[in-house]
């Protein structure tokens, strides 16, 4: 089965999640965000499927993954449903349903780091709001950020004694977001996240041992992963990262 993966084309977001999870299982897709609009991709093949008649179930944004005549909408629930398909989640109903869990606090930690530069929301440019991002970010830093790598170092705790990965002794969907995360930390925030990371070796170990998966190493090497960028939901502001 070939996949379609629609997302808005010149950055990574929630997009990218879904697309480690495809590369790291081998998956076929079509990546409408960097496919020519001549071949059905770009931006009106996304707005199309966001408007398609007909849809009962209709998603509210991207990312979404058609999958046949399927279309599934969230990253956690893509997610979700491609841990399963490509094994990339537990068989059992406990496991899935930990692995789940992970997934919506890593998300949690996602949408905390954006409303670090855009506190008063995306409405408003970044230096409209500079003063509210200085001090949202100080609490973020000294408070909210440790407190969420702490939990995932303590998750990696636990499963300590069945390798580097967050849930088991395979990789897991988590893991690979787990590793985005902290790659977006360290374009975002170089300083803070280098301190942040010193006392947490787990998480550093997981982000070295995704990164060293043959699948997502070729892929990161292919030039089809799109830089971070300061358009995106990880940005530097280097007043910020104190």
């Amino acid at each position: 089965m070939t996949y379609e993966l629609y997302y808005w084309p010149g950055i990574q977001g929630r997009g990218e999640f879904v697309r480690l999870a495809l590369e790291e299982g081998g998956a076929s897709y079509r990546d409408l965000a960097v496919l020519p609009r001549a071949e059905g991709g770009g931006v009106p093949a996304i707005l199309k499927a966001l408007e398609a008649r007909g849809n009962r179930r209709p998603p509210f944004a991207p990312p979404l993954l058609k999958s046949g005549r399927r279309v599934i909408a969230q990253t956690p629930n893509i997610l979700l449903f491609l841990g399963a398909q490509l094994r990339l989640a537990p068989a059992d109903e406990a496991g899935r349903l930990w692995t789940h869990q992970l997934q919506l606090t890593i998300l949690d930690l996602y949408l905390e780091i954006f409303h670090t530069h855009h506190p008063l929301g995306d409405g408003y440019a970044y230096e409209e709001q500079r003063a509210a991002a200085k001090r949202r970010t100080q609490d973020f830093l000294r408070v909210r950020l440790p407190k969420f790598l702490g939990y995932f170092e303590r998750v990696l705790a636990l499963n300590d004694r069945r390798g580097p990965w967050m849930v088991g002794r395979r990789l897991t969907y988590v893991d690979l977001s787990m590793a985005q995360v902290l790659a977006g930390l360290h374009y975002a925030f170089p300083r803070a996240s280098a301190r942040a990371l010193r006392s947490r070796p787990r998480l550093r170990a997981l982000e070295t041992a995704v990164l060293a998966r043959p699948r997502i190493a070729r892929y990161l090497a292919s030039g089809r992963r799109v830089p971070f960028n300061n358009e995106d939901l990880f940005r530097h502001y280097p007043e910020l990262d104190r």
